[in-house]
Parts: structure tokens; C-alpha cells; sequence
């Protein structure tokens, strides 16, 4: 989280930059410190807490993305757009450093509930505005017939990326942008298209049980 106040230099975000990955490349993500960036950096540690408030938060804004994330530029198709934002996030993570300090980071995520909720507010959040202008991009071409759940379709792209690397350790085949961007986009357009039926399961047939009492009786008595 990028935290308000007097204007950010240019000269210091630069330094803190290099340092938080010279660090992370030198000792990986539980070795480097707020303390250690400012340090190597050459600011103060209120420098570095003016930009972002945690280890966590600093890391990823200078690995993968901050809060200035724009858009892509428009590549004239739903799953074009989707291929170009797949591209991005694949030579993001697979970044040799990137998949060394990610799983590191994801812990800290998890072990606490309100830089998760930080995190989601604002990387997260962040990440599905820009989504939000791809999708509204095809709902104006007439691909889409309204904005799908952003919700739904981040966990699209980033789904299959981050299980490959972080659970199976492979990362995805060359020309894998396209092929899940082409999934993903028939997925939408089949889901968003007028008219189409809902799905609906042939309830099983009720067949009674044979009832072997009377029998039983029958025999009892013969």
C-alpha cells in the first residue's frame, strides 16, 4: 500500500527499487528487510514506510506491479486482450527471482488476515480495474453481451499460472498465453451469449423396489 503524503521523488523510488531486488537476489525474500532496503537504498526507513507499509507489500510492487497499473493497450479482440495480459503475468512470475520469493510472500499473506485484506484492496483491487476496461472493451465490440464477474475472470487467468508454478512447480508451455486466453474467451462469450439454455440434468428415473414380503408370507404359510 502506497501510503499518502508529500510528493514522491523520483531519485529515491529508483534507489529503494534496486535495492529491494539486489536484496531479494542476495538473500531471498526471508533475508531482506524494510531496515536492510533503506539502508542499501541510502534513504531513511520512513522513506521506504511513505511508499509501502509492509515487506510483503514492497516486494510485490517492485517485482510485479504498484498501483500505477494501466491497462493494455487494446489488441483488437477479447482473446487477444487476454493472451497480451496472460504474456505479461507469465514472464512476470517466471522470473527466476520472482518464482524464488513469490511462495515466501504468499505465506505472509496467509498468516496475516489484515495484510491480506491490504493486499486485496489495493494490488488485487487494482488488477480487476484494469480487467474491467478489457471486458467493457469487448462488451463494446458486441463479443461480450455484458461485463462478465471480475471476480470470476481474474481467477481465470491467474488460476492456471500461479497453480502450474506454486503447486506443480512447471511452468506453462510456450504458446500458453494463447491457448488458456482462447479457453477462457470462448468460456465467456458461450456464457454471456442471448438465449442460451440452462443446463439441465435428466432427473434419474424412480424405480421401486421389488417388495418380497408378500412372497415371503406366501411361502410361510404354503
Amino acid at each position: 500500500m502506497i501510503a499518502p503524503g508529500r510528493p514522491r521523488s523520483p531519485r529515491a523510488d529508483d534507489a529503494i527499487r534496486r535495492a529491494t531486488l539486489d536484496l531479494l537476489d542476495e538473500r531471498g525474500y526471508t533475508g531482506l528487510s524494510i531496515e536492510a532496503v533503506a539502508q542499501r537504498a541510502g534513504v531513511g526507513k520512513a522513506t521506504v514506510y511513505r511508499r509501502y507499509r509492509s515487506k510483503a507489500e514492497l516486494i510485490f510492487g517492485y517485482l510485479m506491479h504498484d498501483l500505477d497499473l494501466q491497462p493494455l493497450p487494446d489488441a483488437g479482440s477479447l482473446r487477444a486482450d487476454l493472451a497480451a495480459i496472460l504474456d505479461d503475468l507469465i514472464a512476470r512470475m517466471t522470473e527466476p527471482i520472482a518464482r524464488r520469493t513469490l511462495p515466501g510472500l504468499v505465506a505472509d499473506l496467509r498468516a496475516d488476515p489484515g495484510l491480506l485484506e491490504r493486499f486485496k484492496a489495493t494490488f488485487v483491487a487494482r488488477e480487476r480495474e484494469c480487467l474491467a476496461v478489457v471486458l467493457d472493451r469487448a462488451v463494446a465490440r458486441g463479443e461480450l453481451a455484458v461485463r462478465p464477474d471480475l471476480e470470476v475472470v481474474h481467477a481465470l487467468l491467474v488460476g492456471p499460472v500461479y497453480a502450474g508454478l506454486s503447486i506443480l512447480d512447471t511452468p506453462p508451455p510456450p504458446g500458453g498465453a494463447g491457448q488458456f486466453a482462447a479457453v477462457i474467451a470462448a468460456g465467456l462469450t458461450h456464457a454471456s451469449s442471448p438465449g442460451q439454455p440452462e443446463a439441465r440434468h435428466p432427473r434419474p428415473a424412480h424405480t421401486r423396489r421389488p417388495d418380497h414380503r408378500g412372497a415371503g408370507t406366501d411361502q410361510a404359510h404354503r
